[in-house]
């Protein structure tokens, strides 16, 4: 893997949207919030990004990007 890591939670999500991955509807909807939502992500909301993104093999996001 790249040492490249997304910026923000927002970039992240468009990546995995925009991706040809499988996400549940559940999923798709956190991700079209994050998104839209320039909010500071909780821990669980972060957690959850992040365990997404490695699923798929994209990079994480970077020290601070949650916000």
């Amino acid at each position: 893997m790249s040492d490249q890591r997304f910026s923000d939670h927002r970039t992240a999500a468009l990546a995995l949207l925009n991706g040809h991955h499988r996400l549940t509807r559940k999923a798709g909807q956190f991700l079209g919030q994050l998104a839209v939502d320039p909010a500071p992500l909780t821990a669980a909301q972060t957690d959850w990004l992040g365990k997404m993104l490695k699923r798929v093999g994209l990079p994480p996001l970077a020290t601070g990007g949650a916000s």
